[in-house]
Parts: C-alpha cells; sequence; structure tokens
C-alpha cells in the first residue's frame, strides 16, 4: 500500500490495497482449513492456524528429486534463473510453504509480504470463491469507467474499514510498483495544478511539448527517495528503487535524487548520541536536495521500515523531522507501505507506530 500524506488541504487523498475482503475474527469450520484466531475469556489469543505445522519439515535436499523433474520441465516454458524454491500452494499452511518432496519450510517472505494472513487462509479461500469474486474476475470491471453498481458499499465493508486515520478514497492497484506510479502522478498533478492555477486550462504548448517528451508539458520534476530503499520496477518506481543495482542495470532512469538513510548502530541504547547524529545528517542532506536539486523535488517517498534494501529502520524522530521538512517546502509524503502494510509489524500499517504521522 501506498499512502499520500498531504501537504495542503484540498488534496483528494490516494491510497492502495490490494482488493481483498474484510477479514473477519471468526470464520466456520472447514475440513483441512484453520479457523482464524478468536480472543478468549482470560485475554489470551489462540492461533491464527490451529494445526498447522509446529515447526519445518526437511525429508530431502531442496530442491529433491521431484522439484528438480518439475523445475526443467518449467524451464522449458518459463526463465528459471531466479527459482528459489518449486512450492506446492495446496500443501502450504498458514506460515509454512510446502514443496513437491514433502519438505515443509517456516516462510518468512510470505510472497515478497504479500500474503501476511497465510497459505490457504479459510476467509480469503471463502471470498475467492464467492459469486461476488467470480463476477469481478471473469467480468473483469474497469472502475474508472465503469464500476459495477455496489463498488461504493464493497470498499466501505472491505479496505477503507482499515484506511489509515484520514484517508477516505481508495484507488486500487495490480501491484505495488502500480501503486507507487500513480502516487507519484498524482504528485505531479498535484504541483503542476498548484503551479497554473486551479481552474486554468493547459496551453497549446504544454499539449504539443507533451507528445514530444519535452516541457512544458512534460516538466523536469523529481520525486526523492532514500538510498536503499525499494519501490517497485517500472519505470518511475524503478528510479526511485535504490537497494540493488541489479534491479536497475541496462534500465533508462529518470534524473531524480536519493538521499542518505540513517544507518543505525546497534545496540541502540549504547549508541544514542551516535544515532541521532546520524539522523540530523539524514535529515540535512534531504532538506538540502529539495531546496537545490536541479530537477526540482515534488514528493519524498519512504519506506516505514526499509525492508528489500537490508531491514533499515529510524526512529519515529527522524519521521517527525521528514514530515517537518516536507511540510515547510510545500512537498507531498509519499509513505509506501507495500511491504510494512497489514499487519507485518505488529500494528496494520508500520507508520502507525510513528503517531506523528497520524496527527498530520
Amino acid at each position: 500500500m501506498t499512502l499520500l500524506t498531504r501537504s495542503l488541504s484540498g488534496l483528494r487523498p490516494l491510497t492502495h490495497l490490494t482488493t481483498i475482503r474484510h477479514i473477519t475474527t471468526t470464520s466456520k469450520p472447514a475440513a483441512n482449513l484453520a479457523t482464524a484466531r478468536v480472543p478468549e475469556q482470560n485475554g489470551s489469543q489462540q492461533p491464527y492456524f490451529r494445526d498447522e505445522p509446529s515447526s519445518p519439515v526437511v525429508r530431502t535436499a531442496i530442491p529433491g528429486p521431484n522439484s528438480k523433474k518439475a523445475i526443467e520441465d518449467l524451464n522449458q516454458v518459463f526463465d528459471t534463473r531466479s527459482l528459489n524454491m518449486m512450492a506446492n500452494y495446496q500443501n502450504s499452511y498458514g506460515n509454512y510453504i510446502a514443496d513437491l518432496d514433502g519438505n515443509v519450510l517456516l516462510d518468512v517472505y510470505a510472497q515478497i509480504a504479500s500474503i501476511p494472513v497465510g497459505y490457504c487462509n479459510p476467509v480469503l479461500l471463502a471470498a475467492a470463491t464467492s459469486p461476488q469474486m467470480a463476477s469481478a474476475t471473469i467480468n473483469r470491471p474497469a472502475l474508472g469507467n465503469f464500476p459495477q453498481h455496489d463498488w461504493a458499499d464493497i470498499l466501505r465493508a472491505g479496505v477503507l474499514k482499515v484506511a489509515p486515520r484520514g484517508l477516505d478514497q481508495v484507488f486500487t492497484a495490480m501491484a505495488g510498483s502500480d501503486a507507487n506510479e500513480t502516487a507519484y502522478k498524482a504528485a505531479f498533478m498535484w504541483k503542476r495544478r498548484q503551479e497554473r492555477g486551479p481552474d486554468v486550462e493547459f496551453s497549446a504548448d504544454e499539449i504539443a511539448s507533451a507528445m514530444n517528451n519535452q516541457s512544458p508539458g512534460s516538466p523536469h520534476m523529481s520525486i526523492l527517495s532514500f538510498k536503499s530503499g525499494f519501490h517497485g520496477r517500472l519505470f518511475g518506481s524503478l528510479s526511485t528503487t535504490r537497494s540493488k543495482p541489479i534491479h536497475k542495470l541496462d534500465i533508462p532512469a529518470f534524473d531524480w535524487p536519493q538521499a542518505s538513510f540513517p544507518m543505525r548502530k546497534y545496540p541502540l541504547e549504547e549508541y544514542t548520541s551516535e544515532n541521532a547524529a546520524e539522523e540530523a545528517r539524514c535529515l540535512v542532506e534531504t532538506e538540502d536536495l529539495i531546496q537545490n536539486f536541479h530537477n526540482p523535488v515534488t514528493a519524498v517517498v519512504v519506506e516505514p521500515v526499509q525492508s528489500e534494501g537490508g531491514d533499515n529502520h529510524a526512529s519515529p524522530e527522524f519521521f517527525r523531522g521528514l514530515r517537518d521538512i516536507t511540510k515547510r517546502h510545500n512537498v507531498m509524503l509519499i509513505v509506501d507501505e507495500v511491504q510494512t502494510g497489514v499487519g507485518a509489524t505488529g500494528k496494520f500499517w508500520a507508520h502507525e507506530h510513528c503517531t506523528y504521522f497520524l496527527e498530520q
């Protein structure tokens, strides 16, 4: 999910979350399916998947003989160079992923943090086999142009029940990269509307130059991201991704700036002053780029926790400082929760650990 923290009132909020139904706290028992977590009278909680494996099971080398055969077959029709494991999702369950040889591993990858509610989740299975899901799948509505008659009810009963405070609209997208791309476009359009005026039509020069990828129709603006951050692999989002060179090699990129993300020392209690100085340094660098980068910065994108870039954390004070800088310079702050959202950090959204975000 990507959140846009608004710098000025009147900007229509934008948020992204995969289109799943609201997950309730109870479900009817079903064969071979777990029941959802139900609070007990004494205040303790039962596990989400009561009968999931208690520990990993390793029966063969990985990949085993069955997996090797399946990989060889798949390689005839699909590029398998990035393959890590041939999975059997029908036998995967809860937090455990299975392969074709009876190996069952504790999965901390969760399909790039996209299924935090576990494999073969019974509530999702019920939603996936519902007539409503079947209709959405086979009719594939272009929601911006032809939304179905009860789309507002679906959003209110589902995604918007867990929307971050102050965000009352949702824009659904296919993937995290799409969400960030849409956020970047919204930021650019918001800024140009401010510069042009709210009710001013596009000029003939803007219209003509846009078709040639030239200014003023295609303005020289930028999105600032942080070193080691990951925001996707489409063209705009890839220009803000800074985690691994292999993602970016041979691909043209926009001329956009990157600032240092705090690299804190641990244990935290032993490096209080050093970490505070490191965060202050990064904030000074960020503000300098916003003020002086040759392609004016329209928005800053940041992960609450840098995930793919190395599990890098900053303090709430750093994020408060970042928000203060973006407000001071009328720059939008985009909070990328594609990998940290939906309960991955103990709160539904990771930015909720920093109450300052919720007050803005």
